[in-house]
């Protein structure tokens, strides 16, 4: 039989997520989430830390001799699609469902993770917890998870709380969006005149729609280039001397986003600029003691093709959280309340096995 304190820590984060689907939480809007979350935890009596609109938590037994355990879900959302035909801002429970903007995407994990966080919150545990509430992450953006992270000490491993139907993901994609400038010379279109930059960006956007990066990952196979942006040209009468086009590259741990770029550069004529560095792929190490434990519990393990805060985590890392990806972004997004209740007890055995569990590997 489900104790007292299982069910009860259930039905709060059951009513937090319906308190905080009814609040406007758009990427660097998040205050009034922020807000009500802050408020969730003071009526729990635990301290947090505010920066920005990221909040950080630490067990009440915190003690820096011990290795640390980050819990991290944010609580941003993307702006609701016109194809709703539900209140998107309003909680509606019906057939075991609780639909709502940001209820699967990331709600459900968020409040998941917070209450997981308050049932070990005040026991001696061999590890430090550390729960962060991030901003910004639909947009992976500069006052998000990584001004959070500047706050806290490196940890062994964080849980990433993500719709991932429960399953671990131990590998995720990087994203390197390139803007690339393919140069020529301007003349008049009556006359062969000039050299036609459209005409050398085309030759680059088909060796882009045949290529093939050398290496590719275990878990999530080929490495993705896509031409997804073009501009060129002024008049119709004047052959262009510049076009510019944009690839989108998601990459996986095969390389680092860097290696990426250098091997696309070296197929390409065209100019490649890349706009950031930042959103590495990620991977954990096959030996790891979060892989023993996903074997011994019987979780799935899989590569993640989406973006999370996962890709501006320092240190090793997994995702998993109840909803389905596919969900995310959709009209009347919905998450089961079966999955937020299954989601906890399987976080809280995660952590148990894992803070108990003497690695065998070596």
């Amino acid at each position: 039989m489900e104790n007292t304190q299982l069910i009860d820590l259930k039905a709060k984060a059951i009513q937090l997520l319906k308190e905080l689907i009814t609040i406007d939480s758009f990427s660097k809007e998040e205050d009034k989430t922020a807000d009500a979350i802050g408020h969730f935890l003071n009526s729990e009596s635990v301290s947090f830390k505010r920066i920005g609109n990221n909040l950080i938590a630490y067990n009440f037994h915190f003690n820096e001799q011990k290795p640390s355990i980050l819990l991290n879900s944010h609580h941003d959302t993307v702006k609701p699609n016109v194809s709703y035909t539900k209140n998107p801002f309003e909680a509606i429970e019906e057939g075991g469902k609780l639909y709502g903007l940001g209820s699967n995407d990331a709600g459900a994990s968020l409040v998941s993770l917070i209450v997981t966080f308050l049932f070990f919150y005040p026991k001696d545990i061999p590890y430090n917890l550390i729960f962060i509430a991030s901003a910004e992450e639909e947009i992976s953006g500069q006052n998000g998870i990584s001004r959070a992270l500047e706050q806290i000490p490196i940890c062994e491993v964080a849980i990433v709380g993500e719709p991932t139907e429960m399953k671990l993901a131990v590998a995720e994609k990087g994203l390197l969006v390139i803007d690339a400038v393919a140069k020529g010379k301007a003349g008049h279109a009556a006359r062969d005149e000039g050299e036609n930059a459209i005409y050398k960006a085309m030759e680059d956007i088909l060796k882009v729609r045949d290529f093939k990066f050398k290496k590719s990952s275990k878990y999530l196979g080929e490495n993705k280039v896509s031409a997804t942006l073009i501009k060129a040209g002024q008049q119709h009468n004047v052959v262009p001397d510049v076009c510019e086009f944009t690839l989108d590259v998601r990459i996986t741990d095969a390389y680092t986003l860097e290696e990426a770029f250098e091997e696309l550069q070296s197929q390409l004529q065209s100019e490649l600029k890349a706009r950031s560095f930042r959103l590495q792929s990620s991977f954990l190490p096959e030996k790891h003691k979060i892989m023993e434990v996903a074997i011994v519990l019987g979780l799935e393990r899989f590569g993640s093709p989406t973006l999370s805060d996962q890709a501006l985590i320092p240190f090793d890392s997994v995702k998993i959280g109840p909803g389905k990806s596919e969900r995310s972004h959709t009209a009347d997004e919905f998450i089961e309340i079966k999955e937020i209740e299954e989601g906890i007890e399987i976080y809280i055995q995660l952590l148990e096995r894992y803070m108990n569990h003497q690695n065998t590997t070596k």
